[in-house]
């Protein structure tokens, strides 16, 4: 009980420190219709309608296929859609089983909007002063997580979410708070004094978080 009491003061921690930490930068502007990718070889880019066009939704959006067995997001920035490059818009296709998060992270170059479509999902943020904000969302419904701010989505309910999240950048990116803080070989040590706890719990957290080694 002890253990689990300083697991859950911990998480508290991370988010309230966390989110006034958070860097934030935008896209820069672009002074033409679009960028062309650069040419290969000395060829130059053939720019179609082909290369404003992305299918890599299609599976996300087929309700017929096996549903995913833990929580999965599809995306369409600029390192999937190469046409987004300077246009400061991109998605992502969030797919919740039963149970399922997506933890707590961050996006320092955009705000997301989240357009909730089938099921429904808890979520919330904390802003740079340490207030915590939640809703219970139904399908329809919207939600705005401000720009840098750590925030999250769990579908608590019985059945799956499916869910469009918006972003005003290219490349929104993504900071992933737990993996971040206990999955990046920070000394015990240090945070087990930012977080006012004990090493053995930094290490079972970090247990969790680390991925094991690949062998050949």
């Amino acid at each position: 009980m002890a253990a689990l009491n300083s697991l859950s003061i911990l998480a508290f921690a991370l988010l309230a420190l966390s989110a006034p930490l958070a860097v934030v930068a935008g896209d820069p502007d672009i002074l033409t219709d679009f960028v062309v990718p650069e040419p290969v070889l000395g060829i130059p880019f053939n720019v179609t309608s082909d290369y404003f066009t992305f299918h890599g939704f299609r599976g996300s959006f087929n309700r017929s296929a096996p549903p995913h067995e833990s929580f999965n997001v599809t995306k369409a920035s600029m390192a999937e859609f190469p046409a987004l490059n300077g246009q400061s818009v991109s998605y992502a296709a969030l797919s919740f089983p039963p149970g399922s998060v997506n933890p707590t992270h961050t996006h320092p170059r955009a705000s997301e909007l989240l357009l909730l479509l089938r099921g429904a999902l808890a979520v919330g943020f904390v802003d740079t002063a340490g207030k915590l904000y939640t809703q219970d969302l139904a399908a329809g419904d919207m939600f705005v997580f401000p720009k840098g701010t750590v925030h999250w989505q769990c579908n608590q309910g019985s059945g799956p979410a499916f869910a469009l999240s918006g972003f005003g950048s290219a490349a929104a990116g993504l900071v992933s708070v737990p993996v971040t803080v206990f999955g990046t070989g920070i000394d015990d040590t240090v945070l087990a004094k930012s977080f006012k706890t004990d090493v053995p719990t930094v290490q079972k957290l970090k247990a969790a978080l680390t991925p094991p080694p690949k062998t050949a």
